[in-house]
């Protein structure tokens, strides 16, 4: 706890696991089930991914999409609302002299390509968080070699 600042317990303990070391769904499928972690108080998340190819090592790849949860409990979740949300882009439109100008937004998620078929490691972060969120996790799932997935582990350190 942060003196002054935190009245509560946070409810995580750093390093948080979002992704025990496994081979990726087959086919290109999305995790099913992703891990997720409380995120109570936190300022940033920094990931840390590992991600080996599988044995052929031919165009391994992964996507991966951070999403975060204003509910500490499903239960909370107002009628019509989606529990997770996943991060946007945003791509301003042009401005004209006397028009309106549409701007784009969509959802954004994010492709690793190694460079090599050895086992890679690497940080992405600090990530901002908005006192908001109360819980976090991170999806995953093959994009290079769809037919031979390769290993993805995934580790958060709130701060």
């Amino acid at each position: 706890m942060r003196p002054g600042r935190d009245t509560h317990p946070r409810g995580y303990a750093n390093p948080v696991i979002l992704r025990v070391s496994a081979i990726l769904p087959p086919a290109g499928a999305w995790d099913a089930t992703p891990l997720e972690s409380f995120s109570t108080y936190a300022d940033f998340l920094t990931l840390n991914f590992t991600y080996t190819p599988d044995a052929q090592g031919v165009n391994g790849a992964f996507d991966f999409q951070m999403w975060t949860s204003l509910y500490f409990v499903a239960a909370r979740v107002p009628v019509g609302a989606d529990e997770w949300v996943a991060p946007p882009i945003y791509a301003s439109g042009a401005v004209v002299a006397g028009a309106d100008t549409q701007s784009l937004l969509q959802e954004e998620y994010q492709t690793y390509t190694p460079d090599t078929n050895a086992t890679h490691s690497f940080e992405i972060g600090p990530i901002p968080l908005r006192a908001t969120i109360a819980r976090i996790r991170v999806r995953a799932r093959e994009s290079g070699d769809t037919d031979n997935p390769g290993v993805l582990q995934i580790t958060g350190v709130l701060a």
